[in-house]
């Protein structure tokens, strides 16, 4: 008995292969569809068209389960910490001690950025935002480095260590000297010694004359904070690297790409909204209440941030992680947050009441990583910055799988037309 799938089309059969991948999914391979049938399928925004076959990252939204090259996300969380789970996304397995140690020095070597690119950054307004200056200069690091500097994959790919290398250990970079720029700081370089997390916050608050010494609770949150966010499978900035890539381009040229996909408020931006709408919650004197009943009966235009997903039909795995780090951090650092507060009675409510939970609207990782941020002292113009930083890792391998595969064909979707049949051209001056 044949294992492909029948689909019937007014009166004739098609035989669709099926994929099963090693996870137990399965897919209907219509490529072969539109030649056979003069038919494709529609997929608006893609919610159930499988793009891609990768080997990065398994996300189970009805379990709420995210792995990481088969690695529970909870295990990383626990045992590991950015760069180690940026080398096991990047190269597909956890590092020796050699290849960690080799890691570490490329990372250290290439975290200075050319002066040139430091004049590019002061001639920005200091009122242009993070992303777009993020975008810009992650874009501008293949004018100045020849590991980024082609769109030919096959030499992208001999010199791969050092090109993922350079994205890696100056996106920090650009980002922390944006940030002293748009203060009117002077600029702080990287510092010969510290980790890749703690070298970023001496790079962003570290004074002329006074280093800042970020606390191990600290440290621990923002390493934290980037492995949870580090890849999450086909995502809209995700897909949009691949698109990119598939044409040729280079590396820096697609994940700027990406940063501007992550820019979008629909996507990026949640956390940050997360952060707003708790701010509001205490401006109005309210403890969270009635809010919730607000969102509920959809009056006011009230809507709960940082609950549900689109993925996640349950518990995000990564929320209860960053949720638990979220109170640590903060008791680490006496904080009294009353948004905080507001936050724990939303989660609370939510967790109980019956139209969140046959809704199955339960707190995600931006419900908790914009008060990590804030307690850190992210501003709240940084936070999607911060998530492009962490995404980097994802980003670069799923780069690396569309240049390595030598069938690879440009990504180019169709569509369903649906303007004016043709019609004839009338003179300016017939109309």
């Amino acid at each position: 008995m044949s294992n492909d799938a029948i689909l019937k089309i007014k009166d004739k059969e098609y035989s669709l292969p099926m994929i099963v991948g090693s996870e137990g999914e399965t897919a209907i391979d219509t490529r072969k569809l539109r030649n056979q049938s003069g038919c494709i399928t529609y997929d608006e925004g893609y919610g159930n068209t499988g793009s891609c076959q990768s080997d990065i990252t398994f996300i189970d939204g009805e379990q709420g389960i995210l792995r990481y090259r088969g690695y529970p996300i909870d295990e990383l969380a626990l045992k590991s910490d950015f760069i180690e789970t940026t080398y096991l996304i990047i190269y597909g397995d956890l590092p020796t001690s050699e290849q960690r140690a080799e890691f570490a020095r490329l990372l250290s070597a290439n975290a200075h950025v050319h002066s040139g690119m430091i004049h590019l950054l002061e001639g920005y307004s200091r009122d242009a935002h993070p992303m777009a200056i993020l975008s810009a200069m992650v874009n501008s690091l293949g004018c100045y480095d020849p590991h980024l500097a082609t769109n030919d994959h096959k030499h992208d790919l001999e010199n791969f260590s050092e090109a993922s290398a350079v994205a890696i250990s100056k996106v920090r970079t650009i980002a922390a000297v944006s940030y002293r720029v748009s203060k009117g700081l002077p600029v702080i370089y990287p510092k010969e010694g510290l980790s890749y997390c703690d070298n970023f916050l001496h790079m962003m608050f570290s004074e002329p004359n006074q280093d800042y010494v970020a606390t191990p609770e600290v440290s621990h949150a923002l390493n934290l904070l980037l492995l949870l966010h580090a890849d999450h499978e086909q995502n809209c900035s995700t897909s949009t690297v691949r698109m990119v890539a598939s044409s040729g381009a280079n590396l820096s040229a697609s994940t700027s790409a990406g940063i501007c996909a992550l820019w979008g408020p629909k996507h990026g931006g949640a956390n940050m909204a997360v952060i707003k709408m708790l701010e509001s919650i205490h401006a109005e004197g309210d403890d969270g209440s009635r809010f919730v009943e607000a969102a509920k009966t959809g009056k006011g235009g009230k809507r709960l941030m940082g609950f549900g997903h689109r993925v996640y039909k349950n518990f995000d795995p990564r929320a209860k992680i960053i949720g638990q780090a979220c109170e640590k951090l903060l008791d680490s650092l006496g904080i009294e947050d009353p948004c905080l507060d507001i936050a724990r009675h939303l989660e609370s409510v939510a967790l109980k009441d019956d139209y969140f939970i046959e809704r199955k609207l339960y707190p995600n990782v931006d419900f908790y990583s914009g008060i990590v941020m804030r307690a850190i002292g992210i501003p709240l113009n940084m936070f999607t910055v911060m998530f492009a930083i962490g995404r980097m890792p994802g980003w670069i391998a799923n780069w690396k799988e569309v240049a390595s595969d030598p069938k690879g064909k440009i990504y180019r979707p169709r569509q369903i037309y649906t303007g004016p049949v043709k019609r004839d051209y009338v003179s300016i001056e017939n109309r």
